[in-house]
């Protein structure tokens, strides 16, 4: 009997723990359901996630490229620079995975860049550069980019071809080549405003040779050629390049494919008429720069004549005339005060159309340069480090970029500089208007109407007949300081 009991309390245990199981088996079926939920949800991120995000990224980047994909704009000279979904290729890294990498770089405020290495071909007649890619590249729209640094400028950029970076899939999916090179291409363009001694230096002399130097030779590959300036500069696109240069009209004529290892499509440019060293990937800055000038074209002075020398030659002093505009109007009186103070003194209108070797053999022959703000005073470049240069800057709150222009360039070049800022009754302005006008009051509010006004009124709108009480001390300045 005892036994029996025994079998009773099993069952009836049995029984409590069985329906025990049944109460809490819609418990159960929950977390075992959040459990492979969550177990597959795991499963397929780690499968669409196996890449890598390419170190060399900025942060502040990524953004954009995320905009890139769903076709956001980024605006470029007015031009529609775009932004597409693919902008951002993709190659395979050393175990399989991918790395986002840009081909071109739009961060810059004045130009878009174009690094681009590995199997590159020049189609001409598309006007296009091709990356072959094995990975990501079939569905990789292009980039269109216009290599000329001035790209907030919608006037000069309208003038420049544009330029189409994509990629391709395989070779199979990119014009044969017609010719192979191992030099890299730098790619530029000669439209914009050059023309204008300012805007080829500081929009395609400075920025190619910044941009070109660091790789030693290179296969110069130039748009919008214009036959007169590539004779004008020839001996300065030699001095950065042993080959003849690449024109991407006449390829695209001859049906032409030209194959890179490497390319840059566009120019580096930092601000006007400058390097700016601490931006240098190879520490270059304007001395290296007029060094490259006094190299190239055989000039042969690297330092000014002092005053008193052994010698007994005086230092020489060159003033640029203008014709049409900022006139000086008593060239004659400047020059007989700088000769009074011990200057040998030449007066020259500089014709854009000599040779730049003609030119800068001329002006490295003198110890110090005068000029009213203008392109003429580009030709400070090839001065001796340590001349000087007078920059006469025109009524109307100018200062800022008589600076910017030429007084920056000029201390970074290693010339001493010296910014002369004319006075009211300096300026032909005050034979146009009253002397209580705003022009004469309050000049640089004038500033908010655009730089057509600016141009229209303080530039093109008057002319200088220096104060040559006061003009006598900048000339004596001028001369002292060539005896340091």
């Amino acid at each position: 009997m005892k036994g029996c009991g025994a079998v009773k309390q099993w069952g009836s245990w049995l029984q409590l723990r069985l329906l025990d199981w049944h109460r809490s088996r819609p418990v159960m079926s929950v977390v075992v359901g959040f459990f492979f939920f969550f177990f597959f949800l795991f499963v397929l991120l780690s499968s669409r996630h196996g890449a890598t995000v390419d170190p060399n990224i900025r942060g502040d980047d990524i953004p954009l490229q995320q905009g890139a994909s769903h076709g956001h704009k980024q605006q470029s000279n007015g031009m529609a620079v775009t932004q597409r979904p693919g902008d951002i290729t993709t190659r395979a890294d050393s175990v399989g995975h991918q790395r986002w990498q840009p081909l071109c770089d739009f961060s810059d405020r004045r130009t878009d860049v174009c690094d681009l290495t590995g199997d590159i071909r020049m189609d001409a007649n598309a006007s296009a550069f091709i990356v072959v890619d094995q990975v990501g590249g079939a569905n990789a729209p292009a980039y269109k980019v216009r290599p000329y640094p001035r790209k907030g400028d919608a006037t000069s950029m309208g003038r420049v071809t544009e330029i189409t970076v994509r990629t391709a899939a395989d070779a199979g999916a990119a014009p044969r080549c017609t010719a192979t090179h191992a030099e890299p291409a730098v790619v530029f363009s000669i439209g914009g405003y050059t023309g204008n001694l300012f805007h080829d230096f500081t929009d395609v002399i400075v920025p190619l040779y910044n941009t070109a130097r660091r790789y030693g030779d290179v296969r110069l590959v130039v748009t919008d050629a214009a036959p007169r300036w590539l004779a004008k500069h020839g001996a300065l696109l030699r001095g950065l390049s042993r080959h003849a240069l690449i024109d991407l009209a006449r390829a695209a004529t001859a049906g032409e494919v030209h194959c890179f290892r490497h390319a840059v499509v566009g120019l580096r440019a930092h601000r006007e008429l400058m390097i700016e060293r601490e931006r240098s990937p190879d520490g270059v800055g304007m001395p290296d720069f007029t060094r490259f000038l006094r190299r190239a074209l055989s000039l042969p002075r690297d330092a000014p004549t002092r005053p008193g020398g052994a010698t007994g030659s005086k230092p020489r002093l060159l003033i640029i005339s203008r014709r049409g505009t900022r006139l000086l109007l008593n060239t004659e009186a400047v020059v007989r005060a700088a000769e009074e103070v011990g200057f040998e003194v030449a007066v020259n209108e500089l014709d854009v159309a000599i040779d730049i070797v003609q030119v800068g053999r001329l002006i490295n022959s003198f110890d110090a340069l005068v000029g009213v703000h203008g392109a003429g005073l580009t030709n400070m470049v090839f001065l001796p480090p340590g001349a000087t240069t007078v920059q006469i800057v025109p009524w109307g709150g100018l200062q800022w970029l008589a600076r910017m222009d030429f007084g920056d360039p000029a201390e970074a070049m290693g010339l001493r500089y010296i910014q002369y800022e004319i006075a009211v009754h300096e300026s032909s302005l005050k034979d146009k208007y009253p002397r209580d006008h705003e022009i004469f009051t309050n000049p640089t509010a004038l500033h908010k109407k655009g730089f057509e006004f600016m141009r229209h009124t303080f530039l093109n709108g008057q002319d200088i007949t220096v104060d040559i009480n006061r003009f006598r001390a900048v000339l004596l300045q001028a001369l002292q300081n060539l005896a340091q």
